[in-house]
């Protein structure tokens, strides 16, 4: 069955652009290629389709990818996806980034038809600066974005993983060219909230612009099945199993938040995974968005049905409470 959650999608920033308050993050589809494409096992054809059309039924209406995932093989195996979905995918928008490490501005614009021909012509709904670090300013790559927009070959500006100092800069160059700065994609979760702390939270709620976060689970920490049985961390292939949360250590630090995740889940009939993304989509209004993984079907299923009930404000209080305390906050 395929339900339309019609009134639970949100203007990003200031843009005209509505999207559910989760999307897909599309870097397991890098099919092993490259150098951040190996963090992910490698999936099928098969497995992609279904996990993009099970995301698509359950009402996500965006995915996030990237030219540097996969060397583009994210953004193919996407669109291929989303061509195979048929009328499943006609409102569907596609986010992706240039990667600007070892590169200048003008890279924007010399490497833009590429996206657009991997992306098979599909509409450039959301395009991003991946990394605050490049040959260039701040200034001149959002003129070259802004010049993109005007060309009619993307729709929105976003940026990634820029300072609150940064998505200022940014946000007042668009401003000269009638534009404005849609969103900052960042690092965000129960078990990382460096945001709240750093200036960019708050000067996202000051300017109208949408915080992306990636990582909203964690890695799947906020799971809890890493707690549960712990030998599951031998079995994680890829780098992020030797990240400080997968250690014995790490995991006895983030289970009291783990315990209220679950008794909360336990209420509501859900998982910790979903209390944890539902927490991450209400706890600042319609500021946050998230855009969790899939590289398993039953990991689509997960997030979908995060989006189909919504906390309380005191619910959301205790979490934030017991994040707090397991970061020491």
């Amino acid at each position: 069955m395929t339900v339309t959650w019609q009134s639970h999608l949100r203007q990003l920033g200031s843009s005209t652009l509505e999207l559910s308050p989760l999307g897909l993050g599309c870097w397991q589809f890098s099919n092993g290629h490259g150098m951040v494409g190996k963090f992910w096992p490698v999936l099928s054809k098969a497995d992609v389709g279904k996990i993009v059309q099970t995301s698509l039924r359950g009402g996500i209406n965006w995915f996030d990818t990237a030219e540097i995932y996969g060397n583009g093989q994210s953004e193919q195996m996407l669109a291929e996806a989303l061509r195979d979905a048929g009328p499943l995918a006609e409102r569907a928008h596609v986010a992706t980034k240039w990667w600007p490490i070892l590169r200048t501005a003008s890279s924007i614009s010399h490497t833009i038809d590429e996206r657009l021909r991997l992306l098979e012509n599909r509409p450039i709904e959301l395009h991003q600066v991946h990394q605050p670090y490049s040959f260039s300013t701040v200034r001149a790559e959002m003129t070259e974005m802004a010049k993109l927009v005007k060309q009619g070959k993307i729709r929105n500006v976003g940026v990634s993983n820029f300072s609150a100092a940064s998505m200022r800069e940014a946000d007042r160059v668009l401003r000269e060219h009638g534009l404005r700065l849609a969103s900052n994609q960042v690092k965000y979760s129960l078990l990382d909230r460096r945001i709240e702390r750093n200036g960019i939270l708050d000067a996202a709620k000051e300017l109208g612009i949408a915080i992306i976060a990636y990582s909203p689970l964690e890695q799947g920490i906020l799971s809890g099945k890493f707690h549960k049985r712990p030998e599951l961390v031998k079995a994680i292939t890829g780098p992020r199993k030797w990240s400080s949360a997968f250690r014995a250590s790490g995991l006895r630090r983030s289970k009291p938040l783990i315990d209220v995740l679950e008794e909360l889940a336990e209420y509501y009939d859900a998982s910790p995974t979903q209390i944890a993304l539902n927490w991450m989509i209400h706890a600042h209004g319609d500021t946050v968005f998230a855009i969790p993984g899939a590289s398993k079907v039953h990991h689509a299923e997960e997030n979908v049905k995060a989006m189909q009930f919504k906390l309380t404000e005191a619910e959301l209080t205790r979490i934030g409470d017991a994040s707090w305390q397991v970061l020491g906050g």
